[in-house]
């Protein structure tokens, strides 16, 4: 690979001579491919048991593995169904040592397009408050699809700057997560458009930036939470000066030591500007694509301390409460098609309209009302003259075991591809909605008439042959 003459000389300014050729020489070898599990629906134990798929364990999160270069994963249904998402194996790193738990109150400040967003909510396991953001309306796209593709069902999804998140959630979250947008020399193995972009005024951009969204981070954190900094590239200024520079303005907060996985380093506190070297830093962690087996990436945990200067938010109390007649289509819906659902019986949840869409959202929120919103919540339909449509989203949260109706192909089934393509399939079964699975995980919705099965399959995620 060519990399830019700038980076190379950057590189070989931070780095001893040795080491630099080992950094360089680490483009000329293949990039590690790597999936993680979904435990929302399946646990990492289970999944390598049905699949006689070549996978070795990433070592530093349980549900991540590294594939074959030659395989492609994308091409199976139990994609389709959520079973794992794509990774680059480093990637997974910030998401694991953030580590949140379920029930908590949690951010994914930088989110899309949503692979660490998926791994923070399986650790959730649908438990608390998971808010999502990304401030790219085309990147928000993607992050949405993602959420309801991973069956993720306690997510409010925003548009928005860190600074108006920060007036509606101050001191709010337990967990903050900041993949900062970076420069991205960790992805020039993964991007190679990355190599054509670079530059050391991008540097310079994404520090203004990077120092904008820490800031408003902070402000949303509650004393004693966590805020993980992770970005992907090698350049100082935007890792260990960022977050030296970061401590100097928030003595509130402290760097909790990362415990370093084999290959993993620690922060490099003499590439701080501070002469005598800023010992803080050496808490942080990196990882050297001549040292791991994935791309480069920065990661520092930090801690507001429990004494800080707590700020307090106004839960919202909906004003309207919602009738059962403008429901009245959804909960026949749920009677004759959902009969074991429990979705509407926990009180975390709420059912919730906006316009003719049905939600199921979190409750304990302040109001969202000054806020963009792509999702307030889990998707369920939408209501219809009197009826009631399930939303892609809503199939995905359920298990089986909730429908009346359920076809269950079998992986290698040709149907199943016929099926996710968007085709209509022939197949016997009850008049009305019916849940569509492969090996017993949904995969989205048809409706039964004599022996037709009529799809019902998300036009926006359909198989797309060649892709």
């Amino acid at each position: 690979m060519k990399i830019p003459e700038a980076f190379s000389n950057r590189m070989k300014k931070w780095l001893e001579p040795d080491e630099y050729q080992a950094f360089i020489a680490s483009y000329d070898n293949m990039r590690a491919q790597g999936l993680r599990v979904n435990r929302l629906k399946i646990c990492p134990d289970s999944f390598v048991q049905r699949v006689d798929w070549q996978l070795d364990p990433v070592p530093w999160t349980e549900d991540g593995f590294y594939y074959p270069d030659t395989f492609r994963p994308a091409k199976h249904p139990y994609y389709h169904a959520g079973l794992y998402y794509i990774q680059e194996p480093s990637a997974m790193a910030p998401a694991a040592i953030l580590n949140p738990q379920p029930g908590e109150k949690v951010l994914d400040l930088c989110a899309a397009p949503g692979g660490k967003t998926t791994q923070l909510a399986a650790a959730m396991k649908g438990k608390g408050i998971l808010v999502v953001n990304d401030n790219n309306p085309n990147r928000v796209k993607a992050l949405v699809k993602n959420v309801e593709l991973y069956g993720v069902t306690n997510a409010i999804v925003t548009n928005e700057i860190p600074d108006r998140l920060a007036e509606v959630f101050p001191g709010y979250f337990d967990r903050i997560l900041v993949d900062a947008p970076c420069s991205g020399e960790g992805m020039f193995r993964k991007e190679p458009d990355m190599v054509k972009s670079w530059s050391e005024q991008a540097i310079e951009m994404c520090c203004g930036m990077q120092h904008d969204i820490l800031k408003g981070a902070a402000r949303m954190l509650r004393p004693g939470g966590w805020l993980l900094y992770s970005t992907c590239t090698f350049a100082p200024e935007e890792n260990e000066q960022m977050i030296a520079k970061f401590l100097d303005e928030h003595p509130d907060f402290l760097v909790v030591p990362i415990p370093l996985y084999e290959g993993w380093e620690h922060g490099r506190p003499e590439w701080t500007l501070n002469a005598g070297a800023d010992s803080r830093i050496s808490g942080t962690a990196r990882l050297w694509p001549h040292r791991v087996r994935g791309e480069g990436h920065y990661l520092a945990l930090l801690q507001k301390r429990k004494d800080a200067v707590a700020t307090s938010f106004s839960e919202y109390t909906p004003e309207k409460k919602w009738k059962r007649k403008e429901l009245e289509s959804f909960y026949v819906f749920v009677k004759e098609t959902l009969p074991q659902w429990k979705g509407l019986v926990s009180g975390e949840f709420a059912v919730t309209m906006h316009e003719d869409r049905v939600f199921l959202s979190p409750v304990g929120l302040p109001s969202l009302k000054p806020l963009r919103l792509a999702r307030q919540g889990w998707l369920l339909g939408t209501v219809k003259k009197n009826r009631f449509e399930p939303s892609q989203a809503f199939a995905m949260g359920l298990v089986k075991e909730d429908a009346a109706r359920v076809i269950d192909f079998a992986a290698d089934d040709p149907d199943v591809i016929r099926y996710v393509k968007g085709e209509t399939v022939m197949r016997q079964v009850g008049k009305g909605w019916v849940l569509v699975c492969v090996d017993g995980f949904p995969l989205g919705w048809a409706k039964g008439a004599g022996n037709i099965l009529k799809n019902m399959y998300s036009a926006g995620w359909r198989w797309q042959d060649g892709a």
